[in-house]
């Protein structure tokens, strides 16, 4: 469940900037699938992608990854 909320907020903040899977990756060096299996939960990314991901998206960590128990 917790995943879920993590993936879902990721997806949201793409979905606020205005860009795609393909075009979030392209920003950040990785591929449209990595992008894809974050959003769906099925991946966990480093730290150091955390971080691209988060700066790409204007977000910070805690908005992006930090989940209430």
């Amino acid at each position: 469940m917790n995943e879920f909320r993590v993936s879902n907020r990721v997806r949201l903040a793409r979905a606020e900037r205005g860009c795609t899977q393909q075009q979030l990756a392209d920003l950040i060096g990785v591929t449209r699938q990595t992008i894809g299996l974050i959003e769906a939960g099925d991946y966990n990314p480093t730290l150091g992608l955390c971080l691209r991901l988060a700066r790409a998206l204007g977000k910070t960590l805690n908005d992006l990854f930090w989940v209430e128990e």
